[in-house]
């Protein structure tokens, strides 16, 4: 099988996430398929960088150029396609982030390949590959094929695949090619890091994250107490923060960030799928909530079906008394 490219995405020196997500399931992929894993880092200074790579694929592609030392899709695509044009990959995976929605489009079509976007799993069926991509706000998911494409192209939904430790001792190859001017009609100017408040929720170990089932802001004392209880921050989803309740930098999701603790509690939370790319990566999450059909009860290891007004003030009296 053709061997399956994972572009490598990182920043301020610091490989992403979403970078060892995707080599996650290519391996998993290479597993059925024997297609080789092969890893594609662009920057400037990404030396250290390669031995992450290397761990977890069999190859790693690395260009280190001054050209390639801020994200500009108008000079990584001309490189990307020449790279796919020459070792013609059966499978590109790129991130489905503000770099990726930014650049996998008009490389697909640039290279005249079938692109799925946003896409939360990937397999291959037969003789071709079958992408999974979710419909109607996460109500429904999709299965999509390639038409027996011979090579395809996916973005992969930040937080869809959990990544496991690897060892694969891949090789290191560095490349020389002409890094593509940037152009004056498309420069990069600034990174612009977004404003953290009086708390960082993507450093906390404890999350107490509330939804719209804390039904005004005037309940949201009873989160705050059990967060406390637990030594932990409140969080909270999208329609929180809509409501002026929270400020925006607690919000957790696909509009929000992405949290990982080792304690996520989802109080009042339904968990639409916008919510839930934003916390699932949580090493143990307990959800509270009156509906048993909520969908964050399917990524829940711990659910409690009942009143939040109830069950908080129990849980916290309970937790006090541990302590004591």
């Amino acid at each position: 099988m053709s061997e399956i490219l994972v572009l490598a995405e990182h920043r301020d020196g610091e490989l992403r996430d979403i970078t060892f997500e995707m080599l996650w399931k290519a391996r998993s992929l290479a597993e059925s398929s024997g297609a080789p894993v092969t890893a594609v880092l662009f920057g400037k200074g990404v030396g250290g960088l390669t031995d992450a790579l290397a761990a977890q694929a069999d190859e790693v592609l690395v260009r280190d150029d001054d050209g390639f030392a801020n994200f500009n899709s108008a000079v990584y695509q001309p490189a990307l396609a020449d790279l796919v044009k020459s070792r013609e990959p059966g499978l590109v995976m790129i991130g489905h982030t503000a770099f990726g929605v930014d650049l996998a489009p008009s490389l697909a079509v640039g290279l005249d390949l079938p692109l799925a976007s946003d896409v939360i799993d990937v397999a291959y069926e037969g003789d071709g590959l079958v992408a999974t991509r979710q419909i109607y706000g996460g109500k429904v998911n999709a299965r999509v094929g390639f038409a027996g494409a011979p090579r395809a192209m996916v973005t992969v939904r930040p937080a869809a695949f959990v990544p496991e430790e690897s060892a694969r001792g891949g090789k290191v190859t560095e490349l020389d090619f002409d890094v593509p001017a940037e152009p004056d009609v498309r420069r990069f100017i600034e990174y612009v890091e977004a404003a953290v408040g009086d708390v960082d929720i993507t450093r906390s170990d404890v999350l107490v994250a509330v939804g719209r089932g804390i039904r005004e802001e005037e309940n949201l004392p009873i989160v705050n107490e059990l967060a406390e209880a637990l030594g932990g921050v409140v969080a909270c989803s999208r329609p929180v923060v809509d409501a002026g309740w929270l400020p925006k930098d607690r919000q957790v999701g696909s509009s929000g960030k992405t949290v990982k603790p080792k304690l996520y509690l989802a109080v009042g939370i339904s968990g639409q799928f916008q919510h839930l790319s934003g916390m699932k990566a949580a090493d143990t999450i307990i959800a509270i909530n009156k509906d048993p059909k909520a969908p964050v009860f399917s990524v829940a290891d711990y659910g409690i079906v009942g009143d939040l007004f109830k069950v908080l003030p129990a849980l916290t009296q309970k937790i006090a008394e541990a302590k004591g």
